[in-house]
């Protein structure tokens, strides 16, 4: 049995939760686990709330195993994870702005998403408040020669808000400081008392760009709770479209990183690349980002004979192209200068912080859902995980260019070996609470969706993290000593979710 699991049976295990054990623990159990995971026993995988209690989703990744930890909060409050171990921090703020629960001697009290402009504060607790308004102070650094520079949220281009607030000694970054939370949208709110079919459509939608992996990790938590299983060609046809979705976005930023790098010459190539993909997709899917496709109990599409050929040209035309591209990037001396050295992110924040996808990748931490913790297709496919350990935006880009040749592989082997047989099952009324949890990867990393279900098979509960929350701090730590000029740069090596952490 995983160390996990040992740890967890102390607890009190919910029989109604699967795959993996969620236990009711005390608070002596809670402070033990936040203090496993800030001696690096354990990886965070997510934090959240509930009606009196919170959440902690941890991994365990030398027994390949994941497991929640549940503390009932009697009277609103609970002890702080992110006393111990800062990647909880952002999160706990969010439990207090959604929930009214209290973190104890948190070292960070201030809201996140909440930004005052809310009609009620606490809009998820039993009593929500009044709006609470008051001005947001940012922390403070002190020295000689300082100076802020502050930039949003408002950005040019078609982009979403975000705040950053950098403190300067002249052009190098002393400090860069986040604030998210401008495009909340209660999500959240929204699932709780929604069908099934109301919830996937929400799930599909929480980040345009990872449709696909979100609808994937919420129809497998769904799955789990009901006791169910997608047919197999159902299964087949969830990688096809991720591997899509995933090439997609990592060409585009391949793309847009060297463009931000001053160097167009490989942004047109790659958007016309990006758009082969998405033409493909809508000739496989009927749909250029394959929205609404992946539902619990199955897929909604299928593949025609049609959409499989033009798949397969879209494959070879890639694997065409992309020796030139890669030449092209590798062999410019000016933007090596740019991207070699720049934005370097610690593999050791990294693997405290538990980043996944190709910032985790690229400075040494080689977390990947679908190896560590395998499920159908990618359990029978032959794929690497290419991981290095540069940890800059050369190393990050690489990873992309690396993975991107890995997904071609596995599309392929996909459609040489596509399964026949139903698309979907019909989903059980459950007849009792129950629960399930999913970790799904998506292409910056893993994606978690936990859903709990009514006896009718309403959602009682849904709670999606995106990977971008354990990303958008260890940005701030990247671009220290970088200059201002290089933090577009470093942000779209990045390129962390703003919809995906704004809920």
């Amino acid at each position: 049995m995983p160390a996990l699991f040992n740890v967890l049976a102390s607890g009190r295990i919910r029989p109604d939760h699967r795959p993996w054990l969620r236990a009711e623990v005390d608070a002596a159990l809670w402070c033990a686990l936040a203090q496993q995971l800030a001696e690096g026993r354990w990886t965070l995988l997510g934090l959240w709330g509930d009606a009196g209690a919170v959440h902690m989703a941890l991994l365990d990744a030398t027994g390949g195993a994941v497991g929640v930890a549940s503390l009932a909060c009697a009277d609103g409050t609970f002890p702080s994870v992110g006393r111990l171990h800062a990647p909880a921090q952002r999160l706990e703020r969010t439990i207090t702005d959604l929930f009214g629960l209290t973190p104890v001697d948190a070292p960070d009290t201030r809201p996140w998403l909440d930004h005052g402009r809310w009609p009620v504060s606490r809009p998820l607790a039993a009593r929500p408040g009044a709006p609470e308004a008051a001005p947001y102070a940012f922390l403070p650094v002190e020295g000689e020669g300082l100076h802020e520079v502050a930039v949003g949220p408002v950005h040019a281009g078609i982009i979403e808000p975000g705040h950053f607030r950098f403190t300067a000694n002249g052009e190098a970054v002393v400090r860069l400081e986040e604030r998210l939370g401008y495009v909340h949208r209660g999500v959240e709110g929204l699932m709780a008392g929604a069908s099934v079919a109301q919830g996937a459509a929400l799930a599909g939608r929480v980040c345009g760009d990872s449709t696909v992996a979100y609808a994937l990790a919420f129809a497998r938590a769904v799955e789990a709770a009901l006791g169910v299983a997608a047919p197999e060609r159902a299964q087949w046809l969830r990688g096809l479209m991720a591997e899509l979705e995933r090439l997609a976005n990592h060409i585009g930023d391949i793309g847009a990183v060297c463009n931000d790098a001053a160097f167009p010459r490989l942004l047109a190539p790659c958007a016309v690349l990006r758009e082969q993909v998405l033409r493909a997709a809508e000739a496989g899917f009927g749909q250029r980002m394959m929205k609404d496709r992946i539902v619990p109990g199955g897929v909604t599409a299928d593949l025609a004979p049609a959409g499989a050929a033009r798949i397969r040209a879209l494959v070879s035309t890639a694997r065409a192209a992309l020796p030139e591209l890669i030449s092209i990037y590798d062999g410019t001396a000016s933007l090596q200068d740019r991207t070699a050295g720049t934005g370097f992110a610690r593999p050791d924040l990294v693997a405290r912080f538990g980043c996944g996808g190709f910032v985790g990748r690229a400075s040494g931490r080689g977390f990947d859902a679908r190896r560590v913790l395998p499920y159908a297709p990618y359990d029978a496919l032959t794929f690497a995980v290419p991981v290095l350990d540069g940890g800059d935006v050369n190393a990050r880009v690489w990873v992309r260019i690396k993975e991107v040749e890995q997904s071609l592989g596995l599309v392929t082997q996909m459609l040489d070996r596509m399964p026949e047989g139903p698309l979907g099952v019909d989903l059980p009324v459950p007849g009792a609470p129950c629960e399930g949890l999913a970790l799904v990867e998506g292409f910056r990393g893993d994606v978690l969706a936990f859903v709990r279900l009514d006896a009718e098979g309403r959602i009682a509960r849904c709670h999606l993290r995106d990977p971008s929350w354990f990303q958008w701090p260890v940005l701030e730590a990247a671009i220290e000593g970088n200059i201002i000029a290089d933090f577009p740069l470093c942000n779209k090596s990045f390129n962390c979710a703003y919809a995906g952490v704004d809920l």
